[in-house]
């Protein structure tokens, strides 16, 4: 079960959690695979919590391209292409692209399971 932790962190204590997982890979004590995405900016954690329903219908639905995800979600192709665009930029998801029919289609893969927020204070 592959686990995403989001959590909003200063640049700082990003760099810091960086350089202590580094030390550890280096001395080979690493347990076991960790995946986090960590904003430092407000704006982008935002439009992350915003458009999470979107996740949760590739996790659900497991749809064969973006178009049948943007009938599902009810989001115009358009826009629903500007949030996938994000979510693979940040690292949340990733995107195949396949040939049916004779045409090209892309289809959204989400490889976690669940997705956790660690908001710390």
């Amino acid at each position: 079960m592959k686990r995403l932790i989001v959590s909003l962190k200063t640049s700082d204590e990003i760099l810091a959690d960086f350089k202590k997982a580094f030390r550890k890979a280096k001395k080979g004590k690493l347990k076991k695979p960790h995946f986090e995405i960590s904003f430092d900016n407000k704006g982008d954690f935002d439009r992350f919590v915003r458009n999470l329903d979107v996740l949760k219908y590739i996790l659900v639905f497991k749809p064969r391209s973006i178009y049948e995800l943007a009938k599902l979600t009810k989001i115009d192709v358009s826009n629903l292409n500007k949030v996938i665009l994000f979510f693979q930029e940040v690292g949340a998801l990733k995107v195949k692209t396949t040939k049916v029919s004779g045409r090209m289609v892309k289809m959204p893969i989400m490889e976690y399971d669940t997705v956790e927020f660690k908001l710390a204070a």
